[in-house]
């Protein structure tokens, strides 16, 4: 089967099913396994380079606070009906960080070539996982996935196992600087699995800026910083749009040490399978639990 992946998280999807050695072609951001994708002929490119903006910069090239604009991909639709896919594989959930599901569907419209699209929108931690058996029926291994399903949500059990009965920290997730955006969709579900409290924002929403203020407010235990698409080492280099904000140094999370720079695109911003692993992460973070592999300073790292 030939299959093309237009979502970094699809990507992920295939690698657990074992299925990498099918992928004709891929976004320029599916990068994991690195070894495995490499190869895999670029059918995406960003319409702007990234490390050359700031924070705000992006968000304003995107559309702004209303996180409505265009998408930051272009889609090849003349590489992508070469490859002539018998599977595309893409979401509708933010038309910002992929390629719309609707261009995706006007490329396929044009194709010589019998080719199925399918959407994935997953919200919560629940979805991320039956997706996974979603793709796999598609793909002609149910059975695979299901079993890779249930593998996924032992470790998720384990996690809950270790952290049950100890003290709940009162947890806010950025997912951007500027402006200030918390975590929603499956991330709350992230930190509930690790024994902690998601503040301002719930399971499956799809969120909005919030004010430092509101923050402020909140008193966070453990403050999180994981910045949609962000290598921690970019967003170490921006964290001073955190710690100049008025009030830093007050807050508990501070005052404690707890505040974390996570992995974001490898555990919690994608929603493929590798969202188990951010919760054993945050295990760690919020615990000192180890649940799985230790966890490692280019997965978490301490601010300040």
């Amino acid at each position: 089967m030939r299959i093309v992946s237009l979502l970094p998280a699809a990507t992920d999807m295939l690698a657990e099913l074992g299925l990498t050695a099918d992928l004709v072609g891929r976004t320029h951001e599916c990068d994991w396994p690195p070894r495995e994708v490499e190869g895999v002929p670029v059918v995406t490119r960003a319409q702007f380079t990234a490390e050359e903006l700031s924070s705000r910069e992006i968000s304003d090239a995107v559309g702004g606070a209303a996180h409505s604009g265009s998408s930051l991909y272009t889609l090849d639709t003349g590489a992508l009906a070469a490859l002539a896919p018998d599977v595309v594989l893409t979401q509708d959930l933010c038309d910002v960080c992929a390629v719309s599901y609707a261009a995706v569907s006007r490329a396929v419209r044009l194709l010589d070539a019998d080719s199925r699209v399918l959407s994935l929108e997953p919200r919560t931690l629940d979805d991320v996982l039956e997706c996974l058996v979603t793709v796999g029926d598609l793909l002609g291994v149910r059975a695979r996935a299901e079993r890779r399903r249930d593998a996924l949500r032992a470790r998720l059990d384990e996690v809950g196992r270790l952290t049950a009965g100890l003290p709940r920290p009162r947890v806010v997730t950025v997912e951007w600087l500027d402006p200030l955006w918390p975590a929603g969709h499956w991330v709350p579900d992230q930190i509930a699995a690790a024994g902690g409290e998601p503040l301002l924002a719930a399971s499956g929403e799809h969120t909005v800026p919030m004010t430092w203020d509101a923050v402020r407010a909140a008193r966070p235990d453990v403050l999180l910083v994981l910045p949609c698409g962000f290598a921690p080492e970019r967003t170490l280099s921006e964290s001073h749009l955190l710690t100049d904000l008025p009030g830093w140094a007050e807050l508990p999370a501070v005052r404690a040490g707890n505040v974390w720079v996570l992995d974001g695109p490898a555990y919690f911003n994608r929603p493929g399978p590798r969202v188990v692993r951010g919760a054993e992460v945050l295990a760690h973070v919020l615990h000192g639990v180890r649940a799985g592999e230790p966890v490692t300073g280019a997965e978490a790292r301490r601010l300040g």
